[in-house]
């Protein structure tokens, strides 16, 4: 596969979570693909990864509101908890609770704690352990897959 600067890195495993899950939210793939661009559609449906640092609007947003699910608007994160984790990535504290879901990741020969949204389980990103208090939690998320709704 040749990957251009923007290109999501793609998992090379199918992700059977999404399928053994139900959603308050369903859409068919060709739904999906016609109301996402490539990039969310291949990060969100398909656990890619955009390249660090490549959303650039929202990693610097500032003002005060609210990070919602591209793919169902469901509120995800408040303003309130995204810090500047250093990574290239939005970064989160805590999500607004019961906004999302997480699943064990095995891929890459890794064990990390994927993210991915309650409402319609579009992937998000991924959770650490390594974030600032209260929580010491950082959820690291693709920016391609959230829209900021100003307060």
């Amino acid at each position: 596969m040749t990957r251009t600067a923007a290109a999501p890195i793609l998992r090379d495993e199918e992700e059977p979570d999404m399928l053994d899950e139900t959603y308050e939210v369903t859409r068919t793939d060709a739904e999906w693909r016609a109301m996402l661009t490539p990039e969310q559609y291949a990060v969100m449906r398909q656990h890619g990864t955009e390249r660090a640092g490549t959303c650039g609007l929202l990693l610097n947003e500032k003002r005060r509101g609210v990070f919602a699910c591209a793919g169902c608007g469901q509120t995800l994160f408040s303003s309130g908890t995204k810090f500047e984790s250093g990574t290239g990535w939005p970064s989160y504290g805590a999500p607004i609770p019961g906004s999302v879901g997480e699943t064990d990741d095995t891929s890459y020969g890794m064990r990390r704690t994927e993210v991915h949204c309650a409402r319609c389980g579009s992937h998000l990103g991924h959770v650490f352990p390594d974030g600032p208090p209260p929580t010491g939690l950082r959820y690291c998320i693709n920016g391609v897959a959230l829209n900021f709704e100003p307060e």
